[in-house]
């Protein structure tokens, strides 16, 4: 007699299904009896996100999908009723709406009609007609939720993140890329820093403030007072937030990522006052800030020893500043110096020497370096990726 892999224990079948991908999954189940009953195993299917389009009826869908126990979804369109996922797969975890344009207060309030306690991320970005109502409901209905994606929800105010303050006490994670008509007042609610002297969102440990034009930096002091789990912060295109925000943020012990890109009134000084205040920043991003120069490398090399990504691309350092950083900042594993047209082969030179554990560079731009330069970053030990163009070349 031969050995067939059909000989195999269901159990051992579905072990090795469990490594193909969400296609391969779903063609072995259409082999035979034997695979298609093996390929059903839960742990065939675990951590797969369903993607489904909403559209006509089909009643062997979410029971199929809850036999093989799948608890993630992204909706790709929706005609249908959104109640039909919440109710199908009672058990969800993750509900993926991004960009549903018609996904509307009501529709929401239909679905969430009453407690859902698994159901921990929910992304509604560019779901564009989602207001205050439907985070109303959101933070009655799912009081375990630990991430939410709001980017580009521009009907979003400060009311709505005071709901979200008062019923969503473990989040973890919150987006809020231009929401446009969010201020300060809304980030005193979120951090428990308003007139209610509610708790906030104390639990929240990334939060995305991407493009928020009317915050400043009262904003940044009402965070660095009500969020005091915070590890990443992004301020990015936040145009109105200076070099005296980020004293407050310097006073926040666990905050390890801070995104300043773009920010046009960030200079050295604010550097300064990140690397003096004892922060243990390990990602900072301050590209196409032009008012960073040489002097912010010095301070980073006096203060930030923790670093570990460092973006400055388009900003006005030189040579100089890259040595005060490479003598100091050993553990560097990313550098961003695209558009630094100052740059010269001496830079690439003193990163080769000192910067050993570079993994990526970005050299986009630096018009002033040759193949000299090049060839002496090229034989750094650990690096995979090195961008010269608009592509990475690894």
């Amino acid at each position: 007699s031969t050995t067939h892999i059909s000989c195999l224990y269901p159990e051992i079948l579905a072990m090795i299904f469990s490594y193909l991908d969400v296609r391969e999954k779903g063609r072995v189940a259409r082999v035979c009896s034997a695979w298609r009953d093996a390929s059903y195993h839960k742990g065939v299917w675990r951590g797969v996100e369903a993607r489904i389009h909403l559209r006509r009826a089909n009643p062997s869908l979410f029971p199929s999908m809850v036999r093989r126990g799948i608890r993630r979804v992204q909706v790709l369109s929706l005609r249908r009723s959104l109640r039909d996922v919440i109710s199908g797969v009672p058990t969800l975890t993750s509900l993926n709406l991004s960009g549903c344009y018609n996904i509307t207060d009501i529709g929401l309030s239909h679905a969430f009609y009453h407690q859902h306690r698994c159901l921990t991320r929910l992304d509604l970005a560019l779901c564009k007609q989602i207001t205050d109502h439907a985070l109303d409901r959101i933070s009655q209905m799912l009081p375990n939720l630990e991430e939410l994606e709001l980017g580009g929800c521009s009907n979003i105010t400060n009311s709505g993140l005071g709901m979200i303050a008062w019923g969503l006490k473990k989040l973890k994670k919150l987006d809020l890329r231009s929401c446009c008509h969010i201020s300060n007042q809304g980030i005193a609610s979120l951090s428990g820093q308003d007139i209610s002297k509610s708790s906030g969102t104390e639990s929240l440990e990334y939060l995305g403030l991407q493009d928020c034009q009317k915050l400043s930096d009262e904003a940044l002091l009402f965070v660095s007072q009500g969020l005091p789990s915070l590890i990443s912060i992004n301020l990015s295109f936040c145009a109105s937030v200076t070099d005296s925000g980020l004293k407050h943020l310097a006073r926040m012990p666990q905050l390890k990522e801070i995104n300043l890109r773009s920010c046009d009134n960030i200079s050295d000084m604010g550097i300064a006052y990140l690397a003096e205040g004892g922060s243990r920043i390990t990602s900072l991003d301050v590209s196409f800030c032009d008012k960073i120069g040489d002097q912010a490398l010095v301070h980073i090399s006096q203060g930030l020893y923790s670093m570990r990504s460092l973006s400055c691309s388009a900003c006005n350092i030189s040579d100089a500043g890259i040595e005060r950083i490479g003598r100091s900042l050993h553990e560097l594993d990313t550098l961003n110096i695209g558009q630094c047209v100052l740059v010269t082969d001496r830079g690439l030179q003193l990163i080769s020497e000192h910067l050993t554990n570079l993994y990526s560079i970005d050299l986009y731009g630096c018009n002033r370096i040759t193949t000299v330069g090049l060839e002496r970053i090229m034989q750094l030990p650990r690096l995979h990726v090195l961008n010269l163009g608009l592509w990475h070349k690894r």
